[in-house]
């Protein structure tokens, strides 16, 4: 497991990369465990800050059952388009695996029950469109082997 500090070390151009694709919009798309181990998406934000990735979940959520009975995720950046007329120019979509571990709650958390997790990585990924437009290009950061860029046509 790593945090958003490791990452930033190990590779600081693509770590900036990715955090820029989350930044896209305030939703991102979060995927946890139900109890009987299937997929439920839902609506989350997050926030990069002091070298981690955190963020916090309402009181009594699915998710937030979800995520303390089972602390494994995935979390996908903002979906946008890629540009009919130029799909190189897309910047492409970023997704990160990991598991959630509580941390206190803001000193000023007005939410009664609600649930701060910082994310400790296991895989992060940037998928776009390469130059030219005829393949996709796959950059990757785990843990064990750092980053790697692969293509596929």
């Amino acid at each position: 497991m790593a945090s958003w500090r490791d990452i930033e070390q190990d590779a600081p151009d693509f770590a900036a990369r990715v955090r820029e694709r989350f930044g896209a919009g305030t939703n991102k798309t979060i995927a946890t465990l139900r109890r009987d181990g299937s997929p439920r998406i839902s609506a989350s934000e997050l926030e990069f800050s002091d070298g981690e990735i955190t963020l916090g979940m309402m009181g009594g959520s699915m998710k937030l059952l979800d995520v303390r009975r089972d602390p494994r995720i995935a979390v996908h950046s903002p979906t946008i388009e890629p540009p009919a007329d130029a799909p190189e120019s897309w910047p492409g979509d970023a997704k990160l695996a990991g598991t959630v571990v509580a941390i206190d709650p803001p000193a000023d958390n007005p939410h009664e029950g609600a649930g701060f997790f910082r994310i400790d990585i296991t895989e992060l990924v940037l998928t776009y469109v390469g130059t030219p437009a005829d393949h996709l290009v796959i950059e990757s950061w785990h843990p064990d082997s750092g980053w790697r860029r692969r293509t596929r046509r």
